[in-house]
């Protein structure tokens, strides 16, 4: 069955709270108020609103100390609670400096120019993704037309194993390689890669071809090209990458990658070194 591209999380759900990461006390000189504030955050990952029972369970804390940070969090607009559930959300300002992280992002700034043209040639949709963990974070998503919204309000983090944009860094970043190894490979739709000698084989193809091809591995029926932004040691954290139906890209995959390559040169080059 096809994926639901409207409902789709905003949040990767093989990772939430981002697993992936050894949760420890903080370090020599953290707080762990802090800590368990950060905590608070990303139990909204997956779930848009919580009580305070809710994340008191969640985090094994006391309700009492869950308020607290909630009202703390409240007052500093980063929370807010919906007056009509007495549960709670995240906060207009979080929104607000999430949108100042992108906007300050030098690799988006650099690369959105390139990104346009090469939406107008292709016309298909285009994305920006720069790694994390065992995810890939798309920065930057130009859709192909204003008609026709191909991912809906899909989420911007994935897998990397089910997308072209993560085995296109993975194949030139071995940590990037390696800490999907390490957190599995669960299916997600009918060619997700699903095995470590899956996801190796398909690296080493990567890099024998200089780009990435994904067929139904994040959304069936749907395919993308990626091409991996290397910096001047050849170590990728970004790839930028083409995405349609796959009854389009798959029959034009090596002319629609040449424009995808091209498009990955321009942004290395205009990267300040």
């Amino acid at each position: 069955m096809a994926a639901s591209y409207d409902s789709e999380p905003a949040w990767c759900s093989t990772t939430p709270r981002r697993s992936w990461r050894a949760l420890s006390p903080p370090s020599a000189g953290g707080l762990k108020s802090v800590s368990t504030a950060l905590d608070v955050l990303e139990c909204f990952a997956v779930d848009s609103e919580l009580g305070v029972s809710d994340i008191a369970r969640r985090l094994g804390i006391a309700k009492s100390t869950a308020h607290r940070l909630l009202t703390t969090l409240c007052s500093r607009g980063i929370a807010e609670q919906n007056p009509d559930t007495g549960h709670y959300r995240l906060g207009l300002h979080l929104y607000e400096l999430g949108q100042l992280a992108q906007a300050r992002s030098i690799l988006r700034h650099v690369a959105l120019p390139i990104l346009i043209r090469m939406a107008k040639i292709t016309g298909h949709t285009v994305n920006l993704a720069v790694v994390d963990g065992p995810d890939v974070v798309f920065l930057e998503r130009l859709e192909a037309s204003v008609d026709l919204r191909i991912l809906g309000h899909a989420g911007r983090r994935y897998p990397s194993h089910c997308t072209s944009s993560g085995k296109a860094i993975a194949a030139f970043n071995p940590e990037a390689a390696q800490a999907r190894r390490d957190a599995g490979f669960p299916p997600r739709v009918s060619h997700t890669v699903r095995s470590q000698n899956d996801w190796d084989r398909q690296l080493l193809e990567v890099r024998r071809r200089g780009f990435a091809v994904s067929v139904s591995e994040s959304f069936d029926n749907l395919a993308s090209i990626a091409v991996p932004i290397l910096d001047p040691g050849r170590r990728a954290i970004s790839a930028v990458s083409l995405l349609g139906p796959s009854a389009e890209i798959a029959p034009e995959v090596e002319r629609l990658a040449r424009h995808v390559q091209e498009a990955a040169r321009g942004i290395s080059r205009a990267m300040p070194r």
